[in-house]
């Protein structure tokens, strides 16, 4: 049976996202070493940087619509958007076009997207009305994209053993979260996708997902306030609960702690009302350890 566990975190960030989403964590980094939380409110064109130690948020404007970061090294990031791929500089925040992904789509956004332990990242796109299978997921690796699946409307929930031999993805809308064997040297498929978690007309959809060290899932479910954990089998042990209804994706900010970003995307006033934490940051302490997060190989 699945165990439900009220919230009992506590907001990172009250800074409320029209589309939070794409957090990653960069331990040892930021004021004091405690670590920086960076995540994006994609619609809103800006990227938000967090340092955990002091609490202290700087928002920082975006001339395009990113939806994941990576880093590269020291001094570079790497910035999926709705115009393709950038590397940021840390210290000016001066985005240098890297490659495109759908040039000849420009209807199209950047929505999840992960590095692969090999050093390659994943990265869906999508329409930026959500328009039915205007998508597809690629695979980057030193700068050759490859598209991996096509006709995807909502991709999500892309995240990868911590061996690197099985890769995750959900397209949302059709709401069944996918495994698929990989080359752990490479992070492309080896094998036909197959299906892990069949949620196909249930409430609620399959978000962001990250993979703990332990192989199990965790995974945002939008429209239910809610992350639920998986077993690699797809077995659902727990669901744990947070005060805003769209939550996005989750992220590992040290052991046994988990941030939640939210959005009140498609809220009318009325419906902020009555969820008025809807795009904020979330911290919630759950039973999760993951390993570092890989940096993208130029």
């Amino acid at each position: 049976m699945t165990t439900t566990y009220n919230f009992e975190g506590s907001v990172l960030s009250s800074s409320l996202c029209e589309l939070g989403e794409g957090p990653t964590f960069e331990s040892g980094t930021g004021e004091s070493g405690g670590g920086t939380l960076w995540w994006f409110n994609i619609l809103g064109k800006a990227l938000h940087e967090f340092h955990l130690a002091t609490g202290r948020e700087a928002v920082h404007a975006l001339p395009v619509m990113g939806s994941v970061l990576a880093s590269i090294d020291a001094d570079r990031q790497l910035l999926a958007s709705d115009r393709g791929l950038f590397i940021r500089d840390r210290a000016s925040g001066e985005l240098a076009p890297y490659r495109e992904l759908e040039p000849e789509k420009p209807g199209n956004r950047s929505n999840d997207g992960r590095v692969h332990p090999s050093g390659s990242l994943w990265i869906g796109t999508m329409g930026r009305s959500a328009e039915d299978g205007a998508g597809a997921i690629y695979h980057v690796a030193r700068g050759v994209v490859t598209r991996l699946f096509s006709q995807i409307s909502i991709p999500n929930s892309i995240c990868f053993s911590p061996d690197g031999a099985i890769g995750y993805y959900v397209d949302t809308r059709v709401n069944r979260l996918m495994r698929v064997p990989l080359d752990p040297a490479t992070g492309l498929p080896t094998g036909d996708a197959a299906v892990l978690v069949d949620e196909n007309g249930k409430s609620g959809g399959i978000d962001g997902s990250i993979c703990a060290s332990d192989g199990t899932i965790w995974n945002a479910r939008w429209g239910q306030g809610a992350v639920d954990h998986y077993t690699a089998d797809g077995t659902h042990l727990s669901r744990h609960l947070l005060p805003a209804r769209r939550t996005t994706c989750p992220v590992f900010i040290g052991d046994g702690r988990l941030a939640v970003t939210s959005a009140w995307e498609g809220l009318d006033a009325a419906g902020r009302a009555a969820d008025p934490l809807a795009g904020a940051l979330f911290e919630i302490a759950v039973p999760i350890h993951c390993d570092p997060e890989p940096a993208y190989r130029l």
